[in-house]
């Protein structure tokens, strides 16, 4: 398998952390990237091996009048049925893996940005030289969840459940960013590992 030619840094936050905001600022500052729920979305497109299997398992009602995926339906079976969550992660989690390093192989830029919501529990961690972990309070994080998804506080901290928690992340994380602050100040804070990140890069 070749290998990839530009260093990765893995993007590390849970649900509603600001990985896309934050990840728009690095694609600024000419920082090339891969996003896990970009990939994950493109694995079970139409005709794709992985929505077939998801078809032929959970039938019609698993699809929407356009034959694409119904993320909601999909969402409730294994949030209430752990042995399906089970199933659906050993369908598709090689095939993200697999779909990931394709991508990170075509980065030119200096570095390469590997942005995943389950960097260290896919240990996908692995593939970069090393992880920045998004570090914000949780009820921040439970607030985003519910204005972006339209779900209740149950079912955000029930997504939020089946991730690490901020601080198991940080702990196993190389650096952090704090993102509880405006965009601005994001921004700042972005810039300034961006030059702490090429200054740690080998020549």
């Amino acid at each position: 398998m070749t290998s990839i030619s530009s260093p990765i840094i893995g993007l590390a936050g849970g649900i509603g952390s600001g990985k896309s905001t934050i990840t728009k600022h690095f694609n600024q500052l000419g920082i090339q990237s891969v996003d896990a729920d970009d990939v994950a979305r493109l694995i079970v497109e139409p005709n794709t091996h992985c929505l077939n299997r998801i078809h032929q398992r959970y039938g019609d009602d698993i699809l929407l009048e356009d034959k694409s995926l119904n993320r909601r339906a999909l969402r409730d079976i294994i949030f209430n049925q752990p042995q399906e969550k089970t199933w659906l992660e050993t369908l598709t989690h090689p095939a993200i893996r697999s779909e990931i390093q394709i991508q990170l192989k075509k980065i030119s830029s200096p570095y390469g940005l590997l942005v995943h919501p389950l960097l260290f529990e896919t240990k996908q961690n692995s593939l970069c030289e090393f992880v920045i972990a998004i570090d914000i309070p949780a009820d921040i994080q439970i607030q985003r969840v519910m204005s972006r998804d339209n779900v209740n506080r149950d079912n955000a901290e029930k997504i939020m459940a089946t991730q690490l928690s901020n601080a198991e992340r940080i702990k196993r994380a190389d650096l952090i960013l704090e993102n509880s602050g405006s965009i601005s100040d994001m921004n700042a804070k972005v810039l300034i590992l961006h030059h702490k990140i090429l200054e740690s890069l080998p020549c």
